[in-house]
């Protein structure tokens, strides 16, 4: 299948680079100690904050450094080359291509991610687990439901990549888009801050958009705080966004290459 072989491929193309993994393995691993002594500090302080414990928070941590590169916050991956080739022009050959853009960009950061999340999420995870009290799933029902997590957030922050991508067809350079939306990813998805401590209206409005999809879901899933029909909830909400951000991407699309002028002719 189509799609099959272009994840291989990426899986592959990333697999490649084995130096980078590594020092990013040691960095992630140096930035959850970091953020684990800040929290246990902060849990200190406040013990139940945001309905965590001391334990939850600490696992919250390394679970947030084993999806960072997982689900691309920061931006890279596909929709950064796809950005790239529509600066170029070279996006015009891919439009040539019998196949759709958007799934054929998605499959190939399907790939990436699930090579980052073998690496350079399993390690730290067990950096974590040996220097801190981490908490593990109590069942194999949230086990199972964070494993459907996982591709769902990285559908999530594909979706929105490829939109910011897209914006290069009207503005030539996505740099500036990109920028802006690492940085509220950062913030809205829990990776700076759980966001159940989050006050008032900005918590419910931070856990409503699809940031936490990508790093706020999953990890209270690990953590047990979506149980029976709640889970159900809890993955529904990363799926509607996925399906409501695909069908935003196809339409962008459209509208981009109905006026597309290949920079140089």
């Amino acid at each position: 299948m189509l799609h099959v072989a272009v994840a291989s491929r990426a899986f592959r193309r990333y697999s490649t680079y084995r130096a980078a993994t590594v020092a990013g393995v040691f960095t992630n691993s140096v930035f959850g100690v970091i953020y684990s002594f800040a929290y246990l500090a902060l849990w200190k302080a406040n013990p139940d904050a945001g309905g965590y414990d001391a334990v939850d928070a600490v696992t919250f941590v390394w679970l947030g450094q084993a999806l960072l590169m997982t689900v691309a916050l920061w931006g890279g991956g596909a929709t950064d080359d796809l950005a790239e080739r529509i600066r170029t022009g070279d996006v015009a050959i891919d439009l040539y291509r019998p196949v759709d853009l958007v799934g054929w960009y998605l499959a190939s950061d399907l790939g990436r991610a699930a090579y980052h999340f073998l690496t350079r999420g399993l390690a730290p995870t067990v950096v974590g687990l040996l220097l801190f009290d981490i908490a593990l799933p109590d069942s194999p029902v949230a086990a199972l439901g964070f494993a459907l997590s996982i591709p769902l957030a990285v559908v999530v922050s594909f979706a929105i990549r490829f939109l910011v991508a897209s914006t290069a067809f009207w503005l030539l350079d996505a740099s500036g888009p990109r920028i802006l939306t690492g940085a509220l990813a950062i913030f809205l998805s829990g990776m700076s801050l759980p966001l159940v401590l989050f006050p008032g209206w900005l918590g419910t409005l931070a856990e409503a958009l699809p940031f936490s999809a990508m790093i706020q879901v999953p990890n209270d899933i690990w953590l047990g705080r979506h149980t029976g029909l709640d889970l159900v909830g809890a993955l529904a909400f990363q799926a509607g966004w996925a399906i409501v951000l695909l069908l935003a991407c196809r339409l962008v699309l459209a509208l981009a290459t109905r006026k597309l002028v290949v920079q140089g002719g």
